[in-house]
């Protein structure tokens, strides 16, 4: 089945509210939306806000990337995924990821080891446990015995997210979607490469698996503002281990070099300028709304079916500016 091109919005609301989120949710749905994109990493618990943004819409799909497969047991996901698409049916779409060092080793003091046993035996009982069948599940890294719950009917989509080629591959082969984020836009024709691979190990074809990506961007006059804003909000992420391999895989790898040592040295400025103007400018979504439209485009003709637009400079007047340029009224694909 080939999946058709979606415009989303990332959420919650940058005050951190449950109420102003559940308002930019039922806005994004009166202004065209087709679905809104949940983070799961600290604050606002997001399989808690799902179903409070499904009872408050009417149509748009509700989806979390990613839910960190290290922090809650497939039993508890699986009942928690199925009250969900009891409730509200064919609306959720569960998205899991390994998640980094500093979410799951550091927050919640858990071992983030075998990343990609780890999601394939989280996807394998969850499969197991939501087609109703009692589990017997003796894994490397997990494992369960005799639990089970009613069959979630039909089965529900479970998304995966990947960076560098196993994970990517892993993700198309076991899982209906793969889910990706702060990659330099070169990069997107390998990655979909990979995304075909596991696709075609799994039995399927490219189009049968859906494309999500979180684009981090501002919708701005002032471009050096903006690439400030997404050094000041990322270069720390490109720092962890996780990520930072992940550019040196995407082919940058002096960019990597530097930010790596930058912040081994606790060089902050160092670190920051690692991430040029053009490395900058590869990864986030920043200028004019038309600048911006153009380059969703981009991305959907190289394979992204479902394009989250994430504003990463929230100030009220950008916020709405980023936010207004791809309602029904001004972006179609």
């Amino acid at each position: 089945m080939s999946h058709r091109k979606r415009i989303a919005l990332s959420l919650p609301a940058p005050t951190g509210s449950v109420a102003d989120t559940i308002a930019m949710a039922q806005q994004a749905e009166e202004m065209g939306y087709d679905d809104l994109w949940l983070a799961d990493a600290g604050g606002l618990d997001a399989l808690t806000l799902v179903p409070m943004l499904l009872e408050k819409t009417s149509k748009v799909r509700v989806g979390i990337a990613v839910v960190p497969a290290y922090t809650r047991t497939p039993a508890v996901l699986a009942s928690t995924f199925s009250v969900i698409e009891q409730a509200y049916p064919g609306r959720f779409i569960p998205g899991l990821g390994t998640s980094s060092q500093t979410i799951i080793e550091r927050w919640h003091g858990l071992a983030l080891e075998k990343p990609l046993t780890r999601m394939k035996e989280t996807v394998a009982l969850l499969r197991t446990i939501m087609a109703g069948e009692k589990t017997a599940f003796n894994g490397e890294t997990l494992r369960s015995s005799g639990y089970v719950q009613l069959a979630t009917e039909p089965q529900m989509p479970i998304y995966l997210a990947g960076l560098r080629s196993k994970m990517v591959e892993t993700a198309a082969e076991i899982a209906d979607g793969v889910i990706l984020n702060l990659f330099p836009q070169s990069a997107l024709p390998r990655i979909m490469e990979h995304v075909g691979i596991g696709a075609e190990r799994g039995g399927k074809k490219l189009e049968d698996v859906e494309v999500v990506c979180r684009h981090m961007m501002v919708v701005c006059d002032d471009k050096d503002m903006a690439r400030m804003a997404f050094r000041g909000a990322f270069v720390s992420y490109y720092a962890t281990p996780v990520y930072n391999k992940f550019l040196e895989w995407c082919g940058f790898v002096d960019a990597a070099a530097e930010i790596r040592e930058g912040w081994a040295a606790k060089d902050r400025e160092r670190t920051a300028a690692a991430l040029p103007d053009e490395l900058v400018d590869e990864i986030a979504i920043i200028g004019s709304a038309d600048e911006c439209r153009e380059q969703i485009k981009q991305y959907a003709d190289g394979g992204i079916h479902t394009n989250i637009v994430s504003c990463i400079y929230p100030t009220p007047e950008i916020m709405e500016a980023t936010f207004g340029a791809f309602s029904k009224d001004n972006f179609s694909f």
